[in-house]
């Protein structure tokens, strides 16, 4: 995993396409009349904003992923996006990414799943439930995205 420069930009951005397209399946969304999903408002803060963090994940060297991290205030953090593409999923990939990611920024995280999206709850409450040795607690999020939060400290 290496922090995206701005000139790498393009590449967080076509890996966009396939997790809204994933995402799509969930949330009903359908591409624009050019074919494309497109990013989130907040996309391009990621290289302006100093409390937005974009990585690439890198497996052997090949693109494979992709994770925003947000500071929510001083110590507090949440994964605003999170990405693997589906080739590398089931590796312990997502699992060594978010560890690391946690390792990385220490303090409080709030890591937040849409409500339909069950695959995404059960990776999270595991991964999480995995590195805070069971020390977190859930919560109900009305915000975006609406579905259950995990809170806990690296």
């Amino acid at each position: 995993m290496q922090i995206t420069p701005e000139a790498k930009k393009h590449v967080l951005r076509n890996l966009v396409e396939l997790y809204r397209h994933d995402l799509s399946i969930f949330d009903d969304a359908m591409p624009d009349d050019s074919g494309r999903f497109g990013t989130d408002p907040y996309f391009d803060c990621y290289w302006t904003d100093t409390d937005r963090h974009p990585f690439t994940v890198l497996i052997n060297g090949k693109v494979a992923g992709f994770a925003l991290v947000r500071e929510l205030g001083p110590d507090c953090y949440s994964i605003a996006e999170f990405f693997i593409v589906r080739s590398c999923r089931k590796r312990g990939a997502g699992r060594a990414v978010a560890h690391q990611l946690f390792r990385m920024f220490p303090g409080e995280w709030h890591i937040a799943q849409q409500e339909l999206n069950l695959p995404a709850q059960h990776f999270w409450r595991r991964i999480i439930d995995e590195f805070s040795q069971g020390d977190y607690e859930e919560q109900w999020s009305n915000k975006q995205p609406r579905g259950p939060k995990q809170i806990f400290r690296s």
